[in-house]
């Protein structure tokens, strides 16, 4: 049997994963295999930036973690895929993208298969989106987080979500329930005071948003 040294004591680069990963998702992974490869693509999607994380099969072989199973890692992208794990698509070069199995991951491999360029999917937005300012202070999406965020989006101002996303860093509440209650609390203040004109102009932003919602 192949032994770890340890780790060392100095501060070690750390890789992160969604907290759903250790309570849904492992405990269905039966196979070594598939683990190895799911890890592996977590991994190197995080070490990218932007809305949208991927990596490829490429990336995939030429990863030293996998190099003892180099020869079956198509293998355990089919079985991640089929567990849900992933999703993939393939480009019009050949190219295989891999996504974590998330909202945003499945609308991006879609768009791959529609023929659209990596380069625009992936790119970052002008002003940070809800699901952008989430990932970037609180951590990975979840489909219920996504689907709170989709409707705060609609529900609030932009300005108005990204000051709460940066109270909540200040205060290091770094929670989508802390983020939201400082937006309810806003407002319900906007609504009070609505002899304000900038408080009244705020209110009826909210107004007209629930409308559409």
């Amino acid at each position: 049997m192949k032994t770890f040294s340890g780790f060392p004591d100095s501060e070690l680069k750390m890789a992160a994963l969604p907290e759903m990963f250790f309570t849904d998702l492992l405990p269905l992974i039966d196979d070594v295999l598939e683990l190895k490869v799911t890890l592996a693509c977590f991994r190197l999607c995080w070490r990218k930036s932007g809305l949208v994380r991927w990596t490829t099969s490429v990336e995939l072989m030429r990863d030293p973690a996998l190099s003892n199973v180099q020869d079956e890692i198509a293998l355990g992208v089919r079985q991640a895929t089929q567990r849900g794990s992933l999703v993939g698509a393939i480009d019009r070069l050949a190219v295989q993208y891999l996504f974590p199995n998330s909202e945003l991951g499945r609308v991006a491999a879609q768009a791959i298969e529609r023929g659209e360029k990596i380069e625009v999917i992936t790119q970052t937005p002008t002003r940070p989106n809800i699901f952008m300012l989430y990932e970037q202070n609180i951590g990975a999406l979840t489909p219920l987080i996504a689907d709170q965020l989709r409707d705060a989006e609609q529900e609030f101002p932009p300005n108005w979500i990204e000051e709460a996303f940066a109270e909540a860093v200040k205060q290091n509440a770094r929670s989508w329930a802390y983020v939201k209650k400082i937006l309810d609390r806003r407002a319900s203040g906007a609504k009070r005071e609505t002899t304000g004109r900038d408080a009244a102009a705020d209110w009826q932003e909210v107004l007209d948003r629930r409308k559409h919602k």
